[in-house]
């Protein structure tokens, strides 16, 4: 299945330390102790010895966990283990940044450490939701993010919605604050509760269908005059798209480096193990998975449609092999209207965007290869 691959050019960096833990989150952290920052960083400084192969990246993400509840010395000590990485010269280099950690010393460092992007998660400018939440709300959101503007030009907030008993004026207000700050990129969240989090604890509910239908219809109204809606949930000024999520989005390959990262190479999909306790013993890989045929193109479908802008029909046809306007699935959804071709793309009509995940069920289950045969 060689046509099948994709040069590596990019590379998620987990780090999973945090001050305190958010009510919704159910990603891999941990509280932050400086013991155990240091043995994390020798064994993440291991693991790309182990597995990076010294391709040149046009990417890089740093996500966590918060990377910048790290110290100074601790962050020096992550970007020499960084530099082991070759990075093109037109790259994209993002860091997230919790609001309370941000000042002139962590942002200086940073931008000398080639990091061109910053992705700050405030999730609500109201104090009522970041209590809700348990994110900081004593803090001066604007000034912190004003001074952020100050180094750097590419920007991303993330800005949560659905929170249990959020009104739309409370999220309209939100998204007013957010245009009066001119970021040039909006990754918004609608809220699902996970098991395993405080808010799952604390038997809270997701929100009702219909008001997060309402509340995405008036995120996209409020944005679409001065934002590229270029991904179902994300938002940004022409040219200043996340390069580094459109590699997942373009089913291209990509490293993930750390505790509970995932990461694409050759056909193959893995996991890291979440245990930090096994990972900084040498214990990286919980598992792998090599993708079969069938697997990579439903993939490409259920990826590839997330975007607005949806699939490119040629590249999908050198890629796989054949043309997906001559599959049946595709031919009755375009009848439908559900799905409808441009000149270059296929894509999901902006009528049913929110009921995306509707329409890529349809996508699981085929047999591709037959598919391919056929309509080759």
């Amino acid at each position: 299945m060689d046509h099948l691959k994709s040069k590596v050019k990019s590379c998620y960096i987990h780090i999973p330390f945090c001050n305190t833990i958010c009510s919704y989150c159910d990603f891999c952290k941990v509280y932050y102790k400086t013991n155990l920052v240091d043995s994390y960083l020798n064994s993440l400084s291991n693991e790309i010895d182990k597995y990076y192969k010294g391709e040149v990246l046009d990417t890089i993400y740093i996500g966590g966990g918060t990377p910048s509840s790290l110290s100074i010395n601790e962050l020096n000590k992550l970007f020499s283990i960084i530099n082991k990485l070759n990075i093109s010269n037109n790259y994209e280099f993002s860091f997230e940044c919790n609001l309370e950690d941000i000042n002139e010393e962590l942002l200086i460092l940073l931008k000398n450490n080639k990091v061109n992007r910053i992705s700050i998660g405030v999730e609500s400018f109201n104090k009522r939701i970041l209590k809700i939440l348990n994110r900081r709300y004593d803090i001066d959101i604007i000034n912190r993010i004003n001074l952020c503007k100050k180094y750097f030009d590419n920007i991303n907030i993330d800005l949560m919605y659905a929170i249990p008993s959020e009104t739309i004026d409370e999220l309209e207000n939100d998204i007013d604050t957010f245009l009066s700050l001119d970021i040039p990129h909006i990754s918004t969240y609608s809220l699902i509760i996970e098991k395993n989090t405080v808010m799952y604890n604390n038997k809270l509910k997701n929100i009702d269908e219909d008001t997060d239908y309402e509340m995405y219809k008036l995120i996209i109204d409020k944005l679409k005059s001065k934002y590229n809606h270029y991904e179902i949930s994300n938002f940004s000024k022409i040219g200043l798209e996340s390069r580094h999520n459109l590699t997942y989005w373009n089913n291209n390959c990509y490293y993930g480096f750390g505790v509970g990262a995932s990461g694409y190479i050759n056909n193959t999909r893995y996991d890291n193990t979440r245990s930090i306790t096994k990972y900084i013993a040498g214990n990286y890989r919980l598992e792998s998975n090599k993708l079969s045929y069938n697997e990579e193109v439903e993939n490409a479908f259920i990826l590839g449609f997330r975007k607005l802008d949806g699939i490119n029909i040629k590249e999908f046809s050198d890629r796989y092999m054949f043309n997906p306007l001559n599959l049946n699935i595709v031919k009755k959804l375009v009848e439908e209207n559900k799905l409808v071709i441009d000149e270059y793309n296929i894509k999901i009509s902006d009528d049913y965007i929110y009921l995306s995940n509707d329409i890529l069920c349809n996508f699981l289950g085929i047999n591709y290869q037959i598919e391919k045969n056929i309509n080759k």
